[in-house]
Formats: structure tokens, sequence, C-alpha cells
């Protein structure tokens, strides 16, 4: 655990007691400080008050009396598409709004690293699609190059449940934008953005205080390296405003999309190859057309952008390409999760907007398409262009044969639950075919969360495979 810094002897407000709540409450223990504590939600609260945390109704009249901070979970508004009460009562007593993530940044190097040789790093990753792929892919490369290197945020650890840092230690945080929106101190040593596609639009009223949040990360944090997808315009204006000239090599710009030119640092990738270009001048090259964990262009970027990382921390071209084919993906997201009579079941149910089954649809071919689910702002008109691979959809979710009515011409069938898709899309297939989960839809109407409806998907497959 990393003990918080700065407020010893002091009163901290907690808002929310799920993982990064109950976190902040114990690390700011840890610092000595005294923690008091709100959920809505009663069993949070209890479980809270049995470890012995102060439990007290911060919305009522005096809850933030002696209270130096409010430090809020991401998943209470602070502001869209309207404030948390608690959050509004803290403004009122004039009681400054933080997260777990400034707490991390401020309290995480220690004068123990006056000691170290080399100080330790943290690479911090965000954007719409990618992110939790590339951060793994980044931990991989670390381990497998045997880096001390550990992995948190919004995959793996929470931030303050991690070990303090070691000699030469670098840190991966997979950042989300109501993680980077709230935090007051930001302060990676490498910052990296994916990309941008619409999502989460009413929490940060529309793209762009979606894209302010994901900004904060490199605007508020100052980081020595920006790595920075560059496929779409936000990406481009992030480069074009962090670097200060055409070769500052201090902005790292990544693409899937084309090759990139310039005197920059470019990584790149185009038909399958990834390339590192600096100073106009080629340096790496590798073949990630058969690297089994990486499939697709959507993969493509994630490894560009794991590569540029690991690039900015001294590992060389040969040590990251090595890394990269035993790297086995992440669940949920283009995984491969079966094989039977020449037919891949992929289970890529983190395909939760259009963008990203846009992205998993483009990766494979004669695919019998398993979708639907809870819509997200938008419709599926932005994936249409997309389906040219899909031989025949299955559609799944309360609303499906609302969704189904989207898919225009292509052959499809409302099959509503998870046990129906996978049996008709199995008994439809051929050999050459892959039956594919990428629902372009949240999970909330059937499942309480993505992994869960993934785990349905897999549990269906095994149950066809294992006969």
């Amino acid at each position: 655990m990393i003990p918080v810094q700065g407020y010893a002897g002091a009163t901290v407000a907690v808002l929310g007691l799920g993982r990064s709540g109950l976190s902040a409450a114990r690390a700011l223990r840890e610092g000595k400080a005294h923690a008091v504590v709100w959920d809505d939600n009663e069993a949070a609260r209890d479980t809270a008050a049995a470890e012995g945390f102060e439990v007290r109704d911060l919305g009522k009249q005096g809850g933030f009396d002696g209270v130096a901070s409010l430090i809020v979970s991401p998943g209470i508004p602070h502001l869209y598409p309207s404030p948390n009460k608690v959050v509004r009562a803290a403004w009122a007593a004039g009681v400054p709004v933080d997260n777990d993530i400034s707490l991390f940044f401020r309290s995480f190097a220690t004068s123990e690293w006056d000691n170290f040789e080399r100080m330790p790093k943290i690479i911090a990753v965000t954007g719409s699609n990618g992110k939790s792929t590339t951060s793994a892919l980044i931990h991989h490369i670390l381990e497998h190059a045997q880096r001390p290197t550990q992995l948190a945020g919004n995959i793996g650890r929470g931030v303050l449940d991690i070990d303090p840092a070691i000699d030469g230690e670098v840190v991966v945080l997979e950042l989300s934008s109501y993680q980077t929106d709230l935090a007051r101190s930001l302060t990676p040593d490498v910052a990296v953005f994916t990309n941008l596609t619409p999502d989460h639009l009413d929490r940060h009223d529309g793209m762009g205080g979606y894209f302010a949040a994901k900004r904060r990360l490199f605007s508020e944090g100052g980081p020595d390296r920006c790595i920075i997808g560059v496929d779409e315009d936000e990406g481009l204006y992030l480069a074009n405003q962090m670097a200060s000239n055409a070769v500052d090599d201090r902005v790292i710009r990544v693409s899937s999309a084309r090759k990139l030119a310039g005197e920059g640092w470019n990584v790149f990738a185009k038909k399958g190859f990834l390339s590192e270009w600096r100073k106009g001048k080629q340096i790496a090259s590798i073949d990630l057309r058969n690297i089994s964990g990486l499939p697709g262009s959507h993969n493509h970027q994630n490894a560009c952008a794991a590569y540029a990382a690991c690039r900015t921390v001294g590992l060389a071209p040969r040590v990251i390409e090595a890394a990269f084919h035993s790297f086995g993906g992440l669940p949920h997201r283009s995984q491969l999760v079966g094989e039977v009579d020449g037919v891949k079941f992929v289970n890529d149910s983190k395909a939760t907007n259009v963008d990203s089954a846009a992205k998993a649809l483009q990766a494979f071919t004669n695919i019998r398409w398993i979708c639907g689910g809870l819509e997200k702002e938008g419709g599926l008109d932005a994936l249409l262009p997309h389906v040219g691979g899909v031989t025949k959809a299955y559609v799944i979710g309360r609303e499906a044969a609302n969704f189904a009515m989207q898919l225009g011409d292509l052959p499809h069938e409302v099959c509503t639950d998870m046990a129906t898709a996978v049996g008709r899309a199995t008994a439809d297939a051929t050999s050459g075919d892959t039956v594919l989960l990428a629902p372009a839809a949240a999970s909330f109407d059937q499942y309480d969360s993505f992994e869960k409806r993934g785990e349905d998907f897999i549990a269906q497959v095994a149950a066809i495979t294992q006969a």
C-alpha cells in the first residue's frame, strides 16, 4: 500500500466505498490521516465501519465540519450530468474535491528514493479504446525484460494498493477519463494517448469535455515523454500542442492508419509491419501479422503505443519484439476462447461501443457476429460501413428487435439470449468462420458487467466445444 502523504493529523472525507474508495480510506489511515467515509449503500457503509472507519453522512448539515479534503470515487458524477449532492455540499463548504489518483501522484515518491540508482517511473495510459491492452502489454514487455514493474489503476490493482517503489521500477497505470478529470495532481513520467471516439458523453457533457478530461494528463501532468495516437484530429491537435517544434522528440506520434513522415519520432503500423522512425531514419521494423495475441489493426495501434512507451525507458526493439510473441492478450478483448471443426470463437465483450466493435469486425473475416445489448448514444450508423466481413448477425439483449432493425440489409436473427445466439451461430458456421462476440453495446440490460457477459459467452462455447 502507498501511505498518503500530506494529511497527517487531518480529517479527510471519502465518498464512495467501492474498490478505489475503500483503498483510499485505508491509505489515508496509513498516512496518519483521519478518514471519514460515506456511501449511499448501507452494506458498503457496514463494511467500512467493520474496519474501524468513522461513517458520516456528508450530505447533512455540518457534514464537512473540520474536513480538509473530499476524495471522490470515479463512478460518482462531480459535474455532469449533474453534481452529486455531497460534492455540491463540499463546494459550498469550500472543501477541495480530489480523487485517489491525485493522492497516488502526491504520495508515490518518498525520501527512500534518494538511495536509488535509477529513479522509479510512471507510465500512464489513457484514451477511448485499447488502453487496457496497451497498459497490459507495456507491463508484459517490462516483465519479459526483467524490469521491476507493477500494473494498476483502471486495470489490475487500485493505485494506492500497489507496493512502494523499488530501485528502477516502472509502474504502469491505466487511467479513465473519470480518473483524469478530477485529479489535482497528475505527474506521469510518460503519458500515452491511444485514440478518441465517442464514449461517456453524458458524464463529460459532450466530446469537448470528454477530450478535455483526457488532455489533462498531458497539459496538467507535464510528462517527460508524450506518446500520442494521431489517427484522429484530437490526437493531431494534442501532439501539436505538446511539441515545441517539428523535431521535438519528447513527443512520439503513433498511427495504425498510415505511414508517418517528418523528422520527429514516429512509430506506425502499415500492412502489418510496425516501424520506428527517428530524425528521418528507420530504426526498427517488426512483423506483427503472426502475433496471435495482437490481431487486427486496432491491436497494431496498441502495439505501436506500447512499443514507443518501452523505448522511452530504454528497452531495445528486439527485446520488445520477443515480448510481443509471448503476449496472450486480455480476457474479453479479441480473446480466442475455442476452436472446433475449423470454426474459431472469439470473445470481445469489451467492445461496448460502436468504434471498438468496428475495430473487432475489421480484424476477422467470415464472421458470425453476436451483437446487441444496452445501446449507447448515436445508434449503429457509424458501424455499418464495417460489416462487410459479417456473414450473419445474431442479436442479443432485451431490446434485440430494435437493435436488429438498425442492421439494414445485413442478414440477422433475433436471439435475445447468449445461449441461443451461440447455438444458432455455431449451427450455421462452417470451417473458416469466426463466431465473434463484439456487442457494440453496454451489458447492463442483461449482465452486471461486460466481464460477466464475456464469461457467459465462454461458458456457452465451452459447452459446445467440450460436448
